[in-house]
């Protein structure tokens, strides 16, 4: 069992409806980690789920803290949630550099993911902003600087090219369909387990003590559509995931 804290994966849709002379604005707080939650305790992982809102304000900021799990998951979550605390956007003072921390974590037996969306590695008009950080030195991928989405509305399937390795072990040759992923680049020793579209879709990487992993693709909608979401192999997929990462700090 591994301890598990996944970071990002939420939202507050904020909208209007105006009907003639009045209208009614409402906000609906949503989540797409509900899955992969459910995936990775049927295989009895612990798991807490930190939404993105909670990012900035509760995301581990010492080793101490973040040695209270074995693996983390970033999800849709860009990296201003990360560098910019209410002590520095508000109040003007220092604050630990939480990028700069998960590298040195994993250096230190960490095992580190991140899964794609709008806010994942550079993202939508480059907001997620990973480029030239600490994390994307320990990823076992190179992001490009700029918005690096590439939407597939026809649908796209994943390709395993490594069927031994411990995280993609008895998954199918081909994978269901995906409406999109983020066009990155495997570093020189990094392992890539499965493709799409002839690119990176999923690579694994050691770091010092530690293991980072990089999925190209979503968890949930939109990228994720139901057939990748209700295929046998997800719940295997991020299980083994999570074992392999997990398994550098044992």
């Amino acid at each position: 069992m591994a301890r598990v804290l996944i970071a990002g994966e939420s939202w507050i849709n904020a909208s209007t409806d105006f009907k003639g002379y009045d209208a009614f604005p409402h906000a609906q707080y949503e989540t797409g980690a509900t899955a992969l939650i459910e995936a990775l305790e049927a295989e009895g992982h612990a798991v807490t789920h930190l939404p993105s809102h909670a990012v900035a304000t509760d995301f581990p900021e010492t080793l101490e803290k973040l040695a209270a799990y074995d693996v983390v998951i970033l999800s849709d979550i860009g990296a201003n949630s990360l560098l910019l605390p209410p002590q520095v956007f508000a109040q003007g003072r220092p604050f630990p550099n939480r990028l700069k921390l998960l590298a040195e974590w994993v250096g230190k037996g960490g095992g580190l993911a991140m899964a794609g969306g709008y806010l994942s590695f550079q993202g939508f008009q480059g907001k997620a902003n990973f480029h030239g950080t600490a994390v994307e030195d320990v990823l076992p991928v190179e992001i490009y600087p700029y918005d690096d989405r590439v939407e597939c509305p026809e649908g796209v399937n994943g390709e395993l090219t490594d069927a031994d390795h411990e995280v993609t072990a008895g998954l199918d040759a081909q994978w269901p369909i995906l409406l999109g992923y983020q066009r990155l680049v495997a570093r020189p020793d990094a392992t890539v387990l499965a493709t799409v579209e002839s690119r990176p879709l999923l690579a694994v990487r050691t770091v010092g003590a530690g293991r980072t992993l990089a999925f190209a693709s979503d968890i949930s909608p939109h990228w994720a559509p139901t057939e990748f979401l209700e295929w046998k192999g997800y719940q295997r997929l991020f299980h083994q995931s999570v074992a392999w990462l997990a398994a550098a700090a044992e």
